[in-house]
């Protein structure tokens, strides 16, 4: 399939035009979708053209069909046209009996994949067929009610220290722990779904302490490539008491769009990761 996906790369990256905007906000979204394309690797000698193009007319005329038939949405020509998604993809007969079918679903105008699968499926016959396509349009169905994720640049965790003990010996530890935060922080957000994690970790934010530089996180955020940007703080009230905070702006705005702080909480340096990651999973993803 890697044919396909290089092809699926190079539509996102440089074919993809912006979307026109919608006639009216009850309309329906529009929802372009290419005939998927047919590899036949399995080497089997019986010439089997003639069936497959049958099959795969078929299959792309189910899959717009059932789009079509939800009030959601309607089908459009292209990108031009007004489509808000375009679903496009490649069928790959692999063996006699196995087959690949990659799909990928795509929010036009945020040029961002919300859908990019690889499924498999065993037989080469009508039926099989059919069975393929009805869990490919409930797959694509899904992915065209989902929201594309949120692309979030987090930068690094930084640390407010007031004890009197802050220099020196400790620089190391706490510089680990902090990383220890961010990226755990980071691996949860990710993992929720609603949030595409961008590399904020470049030499343009680390002499900076952005916790004090009146939100310019959004602007380095906006130049990643992000939508919004998060910040975060330990605060070490002593050596066993912390709180943690974080914020969330709109990389274009420079609004403040979420914040949380946890309040005192009790514990050595290694805890800090526990905290951080309970604090964005209870203000932040539980809160959506």
């Amino acid at each position: 399939m890697r044919r396909i996906s290089l092809i699926l790369s190079a539509f996102l990256l440089f074919v993809l035009p912006a979307a026109s905007s919608p006639a009216g906000a009850e309309d329906a979204i529009g929802v372009a979708m290419d005939d998927f394309s047919y590899t036949d690797t399995s080497a089997e000698p019986a010439n089997q053209t003639a069936a497959h193009e049958r099959r795969l007319s078929a299959f792309m005329a189910a899959l717009r069909r059932d789009i079509s038939a939800d009030g959601r949405y309607r089908p459009v020509p292209s990108a031009q046209d007004g489509a808000a998604f375009k679903v496009i993809g490649g069928i790959q007969k692999t063996s006699t009996l196995v087959q690949w079918a990659k799909v990928a679903v795509i929010d036009v105008g945020a040029k961002k994949l919300v859908m990019d699968k690889l499924y498999t499926f065993r037989g080469d016959n009508d039926e099989s067929w059919e069975r393929a396509e009805i869990f490919v349009s409930r797959e694509v169905m899904a992915a065209l009610a989902t929201p594309a994720p949120v692309a979030l640049a987090v930068f690094d965790f930084e640390l407010e220290d007031t004890t009197a003990a802050s220099a020196g010996a400790s620089a190391a530890s706490d510089a680990s722990y902090l990383a220890e935060v961010t990226g755990s922080v980071r691996e949860a957000l990710g993992q929720s779904g609603r949030y595409r994690i961008v590399d904020a970790g470049g030499e343009a934010v680390k002499p900076r302490a952005l916790r004090d530089c009146g939100g310019c996180e959004a602007a380095i955020a906006q130049k990643l490539g992000a939508d919004q940007s998060l910040i975060g703080v330990v605060r070490r009230v002593s050596r066993t008491e912390y709180t943690l905070g974080f914020q969330v702006r709109d990389a274009r705005t420079g609004a403040v769009l979420s914040r949380g702080d946890s309040g005192l909480r009790m514990g050595a340096d290694y805890s800090w990761k526990r905290g951080a990651v309970r604090l964005v999973s209870d203000k932040l993803i539980g809160s959506q």
